[in-house]
């Protein structure tokens, strides 16, 4: 055994053994040696590998063994159940392509970059009705279709008789049969099935040039030159979805958020229309138990991944009874389509719902662009506000209201479901004015014209049954513009992006009050 060496080193035991110090000496040089040695070979053995690492001939075995590796016979011997003798070899994986069965649109396959100008006879609209009820849905559809200058039809479940054919209106078009569809929804109506094959079978026809297919509904008014100036501002070689959601939260809730409520109308680009023709079938197929057209339509657009695109301008109109309140706060957006007109009560006092849709439809045509805007002015003398929808009323406030209380919907209607609590509408709502010395004074559309490059538009004063309340209760403040009765608003064209501005001084600048 050896013991450690010490320089100092004291034992207590005398006998003990000594060691001499040129053994020591000896034994410390051999441990440095060694460590020398070991060092020096590690050095040699690293410098060996890392020549051989990176010599050109190594590279190209391990090149080689690569590809070897990839290759089917490795496979073959290192895949257990590739054995067999009659192994198959392993297919090339499926490229789904759809054949062009039809030449390409022509109005999207042009070359070059120059945006081309949308015309409304770009746009197929597809209209749903109903052979039971079109004797009288179509005087609605009259008061804003073009028959020279629009194309589309109208599909039905059935044919109607030849009498009730008119050249003024849209064609008719029969739907197919959809019986070889299942439909489970308990408490909806397959009809919705035959409504939501109205794009498919629209695309089918293959009419030339086609960039839109607009859909919507035999009750259903559409603004056709706003609409035309809305889908200009999208590519129609991009698969577009543009419409809106309900008014009503319930109905969304029920349905989604981001579709597009047939009703108010909805956009679909050509490409998409194209997409969707190809495995609609298919994919109704796979939603038996959805409830009508709408959310089968938006079911397969969701498959192909297309978002909505949201357009304020179009309206479901979810709602029942007195429509002012929409009316009257429409947003800074251009005025597309409204629905459900024939729940609505007349939008002006005194006419019918027919006549008033006509009036209506009227001033939409006389000036497309700044229909329903609002305007707001103020008489600081009086201290008056002045609310202007341009189109379809002008509101007399006997006090100062700031422009965000008018901007929201007073609650003049309830939903479609029959509540109307602020929570059930999607939209920013206010309640009515309860006192009658706060309500405004009315002055509703009762013509309107073209004088030279402006509009010129006269409102009469509406007979409220609350005006002998009114002088009673707030005397001694007399209602506003005591002794006016008429009120002329000449308003002149706005540029085309006037929607990109959100200032209301710029519309109020256009606007005249010339009383008499």
């Amino acid at each position: 055994m050896m013991l450690p060496c010490h320089n100092n080193l004291s034992l207590t035991n005398d006998r003990s053994p000594r060691l001499p110090r040129s053994r020591c000496r000896r034994w410390r040089q051999s441990r440095t040696g060694t460590a020398v040695v070991a060092v020096a070979a590690l050095l040699i053995s690293t410098t060996a590998w890392l020549s051989l690492v990176f010599s050109g001939t190594t590279t190209r075995c391990w090149r080689r063994f690569k590809d070897w590796e990839g290759s089917p016979h490795f496979l073959s011997r290192s895949l257990p159940w590739s054995s067999s003798p009659n192994r198959q070899s392993i297919p090339p994986p499926l490229r789904f392509e759809s054949p062009p069965a039809f030449p390409r649109n022509r109005s999207l396959s042009e070359s070059g970059n120059e945006k081309k100008e949308l015309l409304l006879n770009d746009i197929v609209f597809g209209i749903a009705g109903s052979s039971h009820l079109w004797k009288q849905r179509k005087e609605l559809v009259r008061l804003w279709w073009r028959p020279l200058e629009m194309r589309g039809h109208i599909w039905l479940e059935e044919q109607v008789p030849p009498e009730e054919a008119d050249d003024s209106l849209p064609p008719f078009m029969v739907s197919e049969d959809i019986s070889r569809f299942r439909y489970t929804n308990p408490t909806g109506h397959p009809s919705g099935l035959r409504i939501s094959r109205i794009l498919t079978e629209s695309f089918r026809l293959r009419l030339p040039n086609v960039r839109w297919f607009v859909l919507g509904d035999d009750d259903t008014v559409f603004n056709v030159d706003n609409l035309v100036e809305v889908l200009n501002k999208y590519d129609p070689s991009e698969m577009m979805y543009i419409g809106t959601p309900s008014e009503s939260h319930s109905a969304n809730a029920y349905f989604s958020h981001s579709m597009a409520f047939g009703g108010g109308g909805i956009a679909i680009s050509y490409p998409l229309a194209e997409a969707l023709s190809n495995f609609h079938d298919d994919c109704i197929e796979r939603y038996p138990k959805l409830y009508g057209s709408d959310d089968r339509l938006h079911a397969c657009i969701t498959e192909l991944g297309v978002p909505l695109t949201r357009e304020h301008g179009f309206h479901q109109w979810d709602i029942i009874g007195n429509a002012h309140g929409l009316l009257s706060s429409h947003p800074i957006a251009p005025f597309v389509s409204i629905h459900h007109v024939e729940y609505m009560d007349p939008f002006f006092p005194g006419l019918s719902s027919l006549d008033s849709l006509k009036l209506f439809t009227k001033a939409m045509r006389v000036e497309p662009r700044s229909f329903l805007q609002r305007s707001i002015c103020y008489d600081h003398v009086r201290r008056l506000t002045f609310s202007v929808s341009l189109g379809y009323v002008v509101q007399v406030f006997p006090n100062i209201v700031l422009p965000r209380e008018l901007e929201r919907s007073e609650l003049t209607y309830i939903a479609w479901n029959k509540l109307g609590h602020h929570h059930e509408f999607d939209h920013d709502t206010r309640d009515s004015i309860k006192s009658v010395c706060k309500k405004p004074v009315m002055f509703f559309l009762k013509d309107v014209m073209k004088d030279g490059n402006a509009t010129l538009g006269s409102y009469a004063r509406a007979k409220a049954k609350d005006d002998l309340k009114r002088k009673v209760f707030c005397f001694p403040r007399s209602p506003p513009l005591q002794y006016v009765q008429n009120i002329q608003v000449l308003g002149y064209p706005l540029g085309k992006n006037w929607h990109l501005v959100r200032c209301v001084l710029i519309i109020v600048s256009q606007v005249f009050f010339p009383f008499r």
